[in-house]
């Protein structure tokens, strides 16, 4: 694509109100159902655009969200809390607005149980919320039993930080404490996890610190995977910002670990020595949340099967799941592609409700990387639903040019900062 046509498509995909047209609802209109009340479990990019959309839809159904939380911490952006270009607020958002101007019935609680034949979901604090349709949008668990050693103990030593919050912070004082000439070591899972570009993000942005402040350091990427998500732009701007700074290791270079030493401070390659570091950052595999598995959602590699077109489990009835949970490859596991799902959700839980008939869904994403202050990438498409489930657009979207001058870079940077700020803004604004 051009640069400008490219430029065009990704504003007007990351400006989420933009988004209304191609969802469908000028086709399914602000909508007049018989009621129903719909539970929605987890207040993220899913779980919260959801609830939102449908009470946008329609007035007449009753939203309850459950959310552990008052305060939602996002990924997106967390890395560059990391890298020091952000403080903790900047990624933190209430859920005021869904309440007082949507009509959001919200209750901070912990869904610890569904039962799906009596339609009913069971808080931690005793109490049973009834629904007619039931959103499940519980984003990640962490496998904790796929490296030897590591276990939620050890992730105050080791942090995974792959869900903003403490875990953050405790990267974020590490990174401050380790003296200049120190070894980071990030150790990204196989697919599929969270964020594909996440973790190559990551080691951009904690390059942007040490450059600044610790420049004698190093970065190693111990990586479980051959190949990963928009590598040759990272591998540019490596290059081009923080020359011999990081180094990644591929699975077949001994990249995959299978075991940690939190006393020793290492970690154990498949095969090699072990690689001591001063901060080591482990994301392990991944799975629905837990949530999901208790509800019977699961499948045997603990992703959730949906019907694309609407969202709905296809192991319990009238139960949907969106998000990170929801097996809806394509489409990455992302904040935006999240959002994107509970737009659709939305729209079919509404069509459903009143007996109208839902539109053909369509669905986007739009991921952005910031590989320093004024270097971004991003990559955007749009997908529909075809006979074999959801299918990439041929010619619609792109990826960032791999040549791109320091005025793209640049402008690439701000549209990142826009985009999360329109998301957030529509979502929990």
């Amino acid at each position: 694509m051009s640069k400008t046509t490219r430029r065009n498509f990704v504003l007007s995909v990351g400006a989420l109100g933009a988004t209304t047209s191609v969802l469908g609802w000028p086709v399914l209109g602000q909508a007049k159902t018989a009621g129903g009340r719909v539970v929605v479990i987890g207040g993220g990019f899913g779980g919260a655009s959801c609830a939102r959309y449908l009470r946008r839809l329609s007035s007449d159904i009753d939203v309850t969200l459950v959310e552990r939380d008052s305060k939602f911490m996002t990924c997106p952006f967390s890395n560059a809390v990391l890298g020091g270009l952000y403080d903790m607020d900047f990624i933190t958002h209430g859920y005021e607005a869904l309440r007082e101007k949507y009509g959001v019935k919200i209750v901070h609680d912990s869904a610890v149980d569904v039962d799906a034949g009596a339609k009913k979901v069971r808080l931690a604090n005793g109490s049973s919320l009834q629904y007619d349709r039931l959103v499940v949008s519980p984003g990640i668990d962490l496998r904790w039993d796929a490296i030897e050693g590591y276990d939620e103990a050890a992730s105050a030593a080791m942090p995974h930080a792959w869900k903003a919050g403490e875990q953050t912070t405790i990267l974020r004082r590490q990174l401050e404490a380790m003296p200049d000439g120190g070894v980071v070591v990030i150790a990204p899972p196989g697919n599929p996890f969270r964020c594909p570009p996440g973790p190559y993000e990551r080691a951009s942005l904690i390059a942007h610190y040490l450059k600044k402040h610790k420049p004698r350091s190093k970065i190693l990427i111990f990586d479980a995977k051959p190949k990963f998500s928009k590598q040759p732009l990272f591998e540019q701007g490596w290059q081009a910002l923080y020359p011999g700074m990081i180094e990644w290791i591929s699975e077949s270079e001994g990249g995959a670990i299978d075991g940690v030493d939190i006393k020793a401070m290492t970690v154990n390659p498949t095969f090699g020595d072990p690689q001591k570091g001063d901060v080591i950052n482990v994301i392990p595999p991944q799975k629905a949340g837990m949530i999901a598995g208790v509800a019977g959602l699961t499948d045997d590699n603990g992703w959730c099967p949906v019907d694309q077109r609407t969202f709905e489990s296809k192991a319990q009835k009238d139960i949907h799941v969106i998000g990170d949970a929801a097996i809806a490859t394509p489409m990455p596991k992302s904040g935006f592609a999240a959002s994107s799902q509970g737009k659709v959700c939305a729209a079919a839980i509404v069509a459903s409700l009143s007996g109208q008939e839902m539109p053909d869904p369509s669905y986007v994403n739009t991921c952005y990387s910031l590989v320093g202050p004024d270097y971004g990438i991003s990559v955007a498409a749009v997908y529909r639903l075809g006979d074999d489930g959801i299918a990439a657009v041929a010619g619609a979207g792109g990826v960032s040019p791999k040549d791109a001058d320091a005025e793209f870079r640049a402008a690439e940077s701000r549209y990142a900062v826009g985009w999360y700020q329109s998301i957030t803004s529509d979502i929990w604004g």
